[in-house]
């Protein structure tokens, strides 16, 4: 049974899915198809609908121009998420775990809110992109269609409960659909492939910053480096090194092809944009405008269906990778785990809210600009993720024998430079931009963001230079949240005295009875039977009901109390007419102060829980005493 709210010890992310795929098999091949998996939904966020945005932008505006910035942006993706498996592997923590251990709880919780903020900025896309999907597929209007994607959570909880391997299968499929109808595209737009490798030459001004550094935020998402070291950890690996080495290995070929995969259909994006609509002078500033313009510049309308086919399943399928993400960050930076579909219904909304009131206020041209910023913002969270994780896999005390070789921190560091400076760029360009239009507002408009900006550089610098800060300075940080369980120099064993069992006259009965008598016979307590009759002649006459009904519970009663009294038990019978069975537990247990209280389950569930109720639930939130569930 899942645990909510604040637990303690080690428990790992995900537990649900936890080690729940061996990977023993003696063939190659089958080894590498147990391993394959985690990079591909890691992959999904690659090809959501914010990168359409972003590629469309980009091809439209600059034509290949900006293909380099992909294939740049992808290659610091798979070193990135090559060291967020890594991580998982070796040390059996995901980024988020990784912090927790390290970071004041202050620093932890920025660190959270930051990457709730990223998480919500992607879901915001997902939801724009699926709503703009089925309007092209099947006339709803977006706004419609933003608040039907507000119910995928029952879709999503759904294919969870088959396990990990039923979800990879799904995400598979979806982005073979996905790639295919971009093949197809392609193939209709026939590009020119020499002027196409043109594309891969560096070069980069101010009027194609913003979209290059929205390509950038779009490619590598900051959410996926937490959430690799959790999907990783679902494959079964001994704690041996060469068990290890082997996971790292096979975890490798896996995100290099899922990410090159990636790679393909975000460059497809691009240069089906530079071919169909740089190439005629046509700036694309919706997405569905796109896909109107795609039949009749290409001669057919398969253009148009395959665009949105595909455009219908990234949104659907990363929305399910955003969820598990999602669960990862919170879990792992707070220590703190929620009700699945609850924590999918806070993200949503957190999406489906700003994007209905665009879609209502500004329109369709207000949807895609939305999703270009989302893709900003989450460019903005990348240091705050990529530093820590570099910083965790070069500490040999963490890794041992897998830390980071010298030429991988190089490169780590390089990546890093890299995608600062960009966001720095960015920020000043666009903070200037929002001073000059705040007019009246210029000075507390300016006070905001440079406090903004100067309590984001203490944290990045806080997180950057950790490793290296002074024994001094370190003293005066907030004690690390931790992962370790408490320690205990001796357990206090608990006798019981008084145990109370309530009876519901069915089979389940007998279990509750004999495991009530075994702990009686044990440490010398009494029991307590308790049965509600609330027959309506029990509600109007209480205790003075005389019925058949009530007569046969008596007598079921004292035939239960006789055979635990030939054990030696001590047994004493209640009976409580007319009351509901919630209340009547409640009160019964509040006067009598029972050690433990022990009740049978049935196991109902869904609808059966709406005919015949969930006492267990209200009993156990209501008494302040251990409650011993038997099923």
């Amino acid at each position: 049974m899942p645990t909510y709210g604040h637990t303690h010890g080690s428990q790992p992310t995900l537990s649900e899915v936890h080690s729940s795929v061996t990977t023993s098999q003696v063939s190659i091949w089958r080894r590498m198809f147990a391993f394959a998996g985690p990079a591909y939904l890691v992959s999904v966020g690659y090809m959501d609908p914010g990168n359409w945005a972003t590629d469309l932008e980009g091809g439209a505006r600059f034509g290949y121009k900006l293909l380099w910035v992909l294939v740049m942006s992808n290659l610091m993706a798979i070193l990135l998420q090559t060291l967020s498996a890594r991580l998982g592997i070796v040390s059996r923590r995901d980024l988020a775990q990784a912090c927790r251990e390290m970071y004041p709880r202050t620093v932890c919780h920025m660190l959270w809110v930051l990457c709730e903020i990223a998480i919500a900025a992607c879901d915001l896309a997902e939801v724009i992109g699926a709503a703009i999907g089925l309007h092209l597929l099947f006339g709803i209007p977006v706004l419609a269609g933003v608040l039907i994607t507000a119910a995928d959570t029952l879709l999503i909880l759904w294919f969870t409960k088959f396990g990990i391997r039923l979800i990879e299968g799904v995400i598979l499929t979806l982005i073979a659909i996905i790639g295919g109808c971009f093949f197809i595209q392609i193939w209709l737009a026939k590009p020119n492939f020499f002027e196409v490798a043109t594309g891969l030459i560096p070069r980069i001004d101010g009027a194609s910053l913003y979209a290059a550094i929205g390509i950038l935020g779009a490619t590598v998402m900051p959410h996926n480096l937490y959430l690799h070291g959790a999907l990783v950890q679902t494959r079964r690996v001994d704690e041996t090194t060469e068990a290890k080495r082997i996971a790292c290995r096979y975890n490798l070929i896996d995100t290099v092809v899922a990410l090159n995969g990636a790679l393909f259909i975000n460059a497809a994006i691009l240069i089906m944009a530079a071919t169909v609509f740089f190439s005629r002078s046509i700036v694309v500033t919706q997405i569905d405008q796109a896909h109107l313009l795609l039949a009749p510049l290409l001669g057919t309308g398969v253009a148009s269906v395959s665009f949105a086919i595909a455009l219908l399943c990234a949104g659907q399928s990363s929305t399910l990778t955003g969820t598990m993400a999602g669960q990862v960050v919170m879990e792992g930076f707070l220590n703190f785990r929620m009700r699945p579909w609850l924590r999918r219904f806070i993200t949503r909304m957190a999406a489906v809210i700003p994007a209905a009131i665009t879609v209502y206020v500004s329109g369709e041209v207000g949807t895609y600009k939305l999703l270009i910023l989302s893709q900003i913002i989450l460019s903005l969270q990348l240091p705050f993720a990529v530093i820590p994780l570099i910083n965790f896999t070069s500490d040999r005390k963490r890794m041992g024998d897998f830390v980071n070789a010298g030429w991988v921190r190089i490169l780590a560091w390089a990546v890093a430079i890299v995608i600062v400076s960009l966001n720095v760029w960015l920020l000043v360009d666009a903070f200037s931009n929002w001073i000059a239009m705040a007019g009246a507002y210029r000075i507390p408009v300016s006070i905001a963001l440079y406090t903004l900006s100067f309590a984001l550089l203490l944290l990045l610098a806080w997180v950057t230079l950790e490793p290296v800060l002074p024994g001094w300075l370190k003293r005066y940080r907030y004690k690390p949240s931790g992962m370790l369980a408490p320690e205990y120099e001796a357990v206090e064993v608990r006798k019981y005295a008084k145990i109370l069992v309530t009876l519901d006259h069915s089979d389940i009965d007998r279990e509750a009875i004999g495991h009530a008598a075994a702990m009686a016979r044990q440490d010398g307590a009494k029991l307590f039977l308790l049965h509600v009759e609330e027959g309506i002649t029990s509600v109007v006459y209480g205790e003075q009901a005389s019925t058949s009904e009530v007569r046969a519970g008596e007598s079921y009663m004292n035939r239960i109390a006789s055979a635990v009294r030939s054990q030696g038990i001590d047994v004493e019978e209640i009976v409580i007419h007319g009351e509901r069975p919630r209340q009547a537990i409640v009160k019964c247990a509040r006067e009598l102060q029972p050690d433990l209280l022990i009740m049978g389950a049935h196991g109902h569930k869904g609808f059966e829980d709406f005919i015949f109720g969930t006492t267990i639930n209200a009993v156990r939130h209501d008494v302040d005493i251990p409650v011993l569930i038997v099923r």
